[in-house]
């Protein structure tokens, strides 16, 4: 059913915009294949490290590795020469803990004689023997939208249940290489529980998990007895004690995700009982745990997305009770607190980098950006997304900065990334260029940026882009109050012609209109999510479908302001 949904004209092909500049054409915008093994870009702003000022260089790299750079480069006469005198280059992004490119496995079949109080290991959610690289695709639309937010290389962690497999470091580079790096980096653990099963609770999973750690210890004990002493019953190591001997033995880390400062405290807990090397992911609520992680020496992978501030913009000013505005300012108050956590991390010294796990590729460079409004500094948000996280994977020697000797992997701006006109228009992977579209910014008569809000409300006629062509319909917002509402029409995934849904959380924002709406499709919910930006009467923009990825599409305003 999600693949006829995908079919029905939410998903589509995602294709990039790609440039027509003479110095870019020579390089493939898919990826697929090189032109020239060389390429040197000149007379760039190359960033090489956090900390250190952007220097006027250029950089030569040859078969995914960098050869050299300077000002005064002498270039070999294969290299095909990129002009570079407008541009930015920053070292390739590196996500700790991501699930851009993962698919979902098979659920297991139940056996005849199954018991929920005991059910067997894979049923359960434990199966610490997969391999995320089995999971993994490089052709899937996440992984695209992630490499144009500048991610180039990932640690993809396995779906499944409370212990789902074991992570696996990926560039997100050529659909036609190997792209593996390094297998089996990490063991994946979470707090969620089996449902209708033992371990459905968290405490249960605590618990499960104990069991499992021991009795692994208690069989790889058994197995160096048997291998060093006569007469000794010979040990039967299970898929699960094999799997997990390497956490065990400290070959690997676990790495947790723990969202909230409860799930941090008790995988802080279950490490310090049993010694196992620790790595929290996904982190989003931390503040009050900032001294516990310094002091255990765990590594941190923070949640790459900041909260929205719907709430604080929905308050209302007129006509509310003390109770009621003493009740706004604690919200106000804590979400001032939830956008500083990162900048806390940095003052208490605790060196931290990214996971996108449950963020979206579109938001990622706003909320950098909102994180350094609320107290981050340039130099440590450049370092969390590349030497931070590139030390907690163990690929330091090769990635994480720009020197020689390092992979080929760059973000390619045009201005100084973090600030809020710069766009990503080049991302190179492995050697490999990949071109985005760059969107021309609306300015006034003093060639600035307009800021001002966009007229968002009327009939609008809307195209996305499928793998049958095109698609659309109507989509009609209006403004009732302070607050906006409206419908969408879409094509119904069952084939029954058009549908229209509500839509809601809508949001504009200068020139950028944000909403959702919901599609029900044979059973299953799934949120869509719209980001358009808006230029006089015309929108362009992504529908993003969840796992599934972003698409492009466009949008015509035709019967301006309506207001209920």
């Amino acid at each position: 059913m999600k693949r006829q949904f995908l079919k029905a004209g939410f998903a589509g092909l995602l294709i990039s915009g790609f440039l027509s500049h003479a110095a870019w054409s020579q390089s493939d915008p898919t990826g697929k294949r090189r032109i020239t093994d060389t390429y040197a870009i000149t007379n760039a702003t190359i960033f090489a490290s956090p900390g250190q000022p952007g220097t006027k260089a250029t950089l030569l790299f040859r078969e995914g590795v960098i050869i050299g750079m300077g000002p005064n480069l002498s270039l070999p006469k294969e290299a095909q020469l990129i002009a570079g005198d407008s541009l930015f280059i920053y070292p390739g992004f590196i996500d700790g803990a991501s699930s851009a490119g993962i698919t979902k496995p098979k659920d297991p079949e139940r056996p005849k004689d199954f018991v929920s109080s005991n059910p067997p290991d894979e049923i359960a959610g434990i199966t610490p023997w997969r391999s995320a690289t089995d999971q993994f695709s490089i052709t899937g639309n996440q992984v695209d939208d992630w490499r144009k937010a500048g991610f180039t290389i990932s640690q993809v962690l396995p779906d499944g249940g409370m212990i789902p497999g074991k992570a696996a470091i990926m560039i997100l580079g050529n659909s036609g290489s190997v792209n593996v790096i390094q297998e089996n980096t990490a063991l994946a653990a979470n707090f969620s529980g089996a449902r209708g099963m033992y371990p459905a609770t968290a405490a249960g999973v605590i618990a499960k998990f104990r069991d499992v750690y021991q009795n692994t210890t208690l069989a790889l004990d058994h197995s160096r007895l048997f291998a060093s002493t006569a007469g000794v019953k010979r040990p039967e190591m299970t898929p699960t004690h094999t799997a997990m001997a390497a956490v065990v033995q400290g070959q690997i880390p676990v790495i947790f995700k723990a969202e909230t400062e409860l799930e941090a405290r008790r995988a802080i807990a279950l490490q310090k009982e049993f010694g196992f090397k620790l790595v929290l992911a996904g982190l989003d609520n931390y503040e009050n745990v900032i001294d516990l992680i310094k002091s255990s020496g765990t590594a941190v992978l923070i949640k790459l997305q900041v909260p929205d501030d719907k709430a604080i913009k929905n308050q209302k000013s007129d006509s509310v009770t003390t109770a009621t505005k003493a009740q706004y300012a604690r919200v106000k108050e804590a979400y001032d607190k939830a956008l500083k956590q990162a900048s806390l991390l940095e003052k208490a010294g605790v060196p931290f980098g990214f996971s996108t796990l449950d963020a979206k590729p579109g938001d990622a460079m706003k909320a950098l950006r909102t994180m350094i409004k609320n107290g981050l500094t340039e130099k440590t948000a450049l370092a969390a997304l590349t030497t931070n996280p590139a030390t907690i994977l163990g690929i330091g020697k090769t990635a994480g900065t720009i020197e020689k000797g390092k992979m080929a992997n760059f973000v390619i701006s045009t201005d100084s990334i973090f600030k809020e006109e710069a766009q990503i228009k080049h991302v190179v992977v492995d050697g490999y260029i990949f071109d985005y579209e760059v969107k021309k910014k609306s300015a006034n008569g003093n060639g600035k940026t307009e800021n001002g809000p966009a007229a968002i409300t009327g009939q609008w006629d809307y195209t996305s882009q499928t793998p049958a062509g095109s698609s659309g319909g109507e989509l009609i917002i209006a403004k009732n109050g302070v607050e906006y509402t409206g419908t969408i029409t879409y094509t119904d995934p069952s084939g029954n012609g058009k549908v229209t849904a509500p839509i809601k959380n809508v949001s504009v924002s200068g020139k950028t209109l944000t909403f959702q709406f919901d599609v029900s499709a044979g059973g299953m919910s799934l949120t869509v999510d719209i980001t358009g930006e808006i230029t006089g009467n015309a929108m362009d923009g992504t529908m993003s479908v969840g796992q599934f990825g972003s698409f492009p599409l466009t949008a015509k305003l035709n019967s301006p302001s309506l207001s209920l």
